[in-house]
């Protein structure tokens, strides 16, 4: 398993996506697997960057059943949104409920004492 803490700011999205990248390329995912999870990744921490306080951790963990699964911590739902949510039209956001039902086996959200835990779980390999 891999943990990365990210600053609480838009820039750590790229972060997260090159973090990830690094670890899928060594685990040996394919080109495939490695692209649905860099998108879950990226969705993922964007929510928590977009919709949620302080702090921000990443987890990826190559399960031995095949499967990538991918955690992001956050502090809770912000009273305020995000820069680029809260300056942008509302056609141009919510598509990432979309992006996780169609690339995960599955995908969910629990609270936890430090605020929540958003978590997917990607085929290591696409059929």
């Amino acid at each position: 398993m891999r943990s990365w803490a990210l600053p609480h700011r838009s820039r750590s999205v790229g972060a997260a996506r090159d973090l990830a990248r690094s670890a899928v390329e060594e685990w040996g995912l394919p080109a495939d697997a490695a692209d649905h999870v860099l998108l879950v990744v990226s969705e993922l921490v964007t929510n928590a960057v977009e919709h949620a306080t302080p702090p921000v951790v990443l987890h990826l963990d190559l399960l031995g059943d095949g499967v990538m699964h991918i955690r992001v911590d956050d502090g809770g739902r912000s009273a305020e949104e995000g820069e680029w949510t809260s300056s942008c039209a509302p056609d141009e956001h919510g598509r990432g409920q979309h992006i996780l039902d169609v690339l995960t086996l599955d995908h969910g959200t629990h609270d936890c004492r430090h605020g929540a835990t958003h978590w997917a779980r990607v085929p290591a390999a696409v059929q």
